[in-house]
């Protein structure tokens, strides 16, 4: 499915719906350039599985958890090398706790994905304009 959104809050709703989707162990592997709407997108995700809180990017942290109907593990792989640095993280142990796994940067890990992995791809057209593809949902 592709989708293009004019505005932000565009964004965030096309996330938030396919977080209503979304079931304890889903993974979701986000791919876009910087400022492409992956955080955006994140944060919509979030409101659609019942997080209450504000989503920020992981950047500096790698992964942010938030507390929801259906917990949400949010990483920013941006600084990790490759697939053995997010192993070294803990991943299986993220995989198996029940939760969603939004991840951004996946090119950087695509190998350590699940077969059912949801992919989505954002990118920036004009302004505020954002082509967002959903595969697998």
């Amino acid at each position: 499915m592709t989708i293009v959104t004019n505005s932000e809050i565009e964004t965030v709703h096309e996330g938030e719906n396919l977080g209503r989707t979304l079931v304890p162990g889903s993974v979701v592997a986000l791919y876009g350039e910087l400022g492409a709407g992956k955080t955006t997108f994140t944060s919509g995700l979030a409101a659609g599985l019942g997080v209450g809180m504000y989503v920020s990017s992981p950047t500096f942290t790698i992964v942010n958890e938030y507390l929801g109907a259906v917990p949400l593990f949010h990483f920013d792989l941006y600084r990790l090398e490759g697939e053995s640095e997010l192993f070294d993280i803990g991943w299986d142990d993220y995989l198996e706790r029940g939760g969603v796994c939004v991840v951004e940067w996946s090119e950087k890990v695509s190998g350590a994905f699940p077969a059912e992995t949801i992919t989505v791809r954002l990118e920036n057209l004009v302004g505020n304009k954002r082509r967002i593809e959903i595969v697998g949902s």
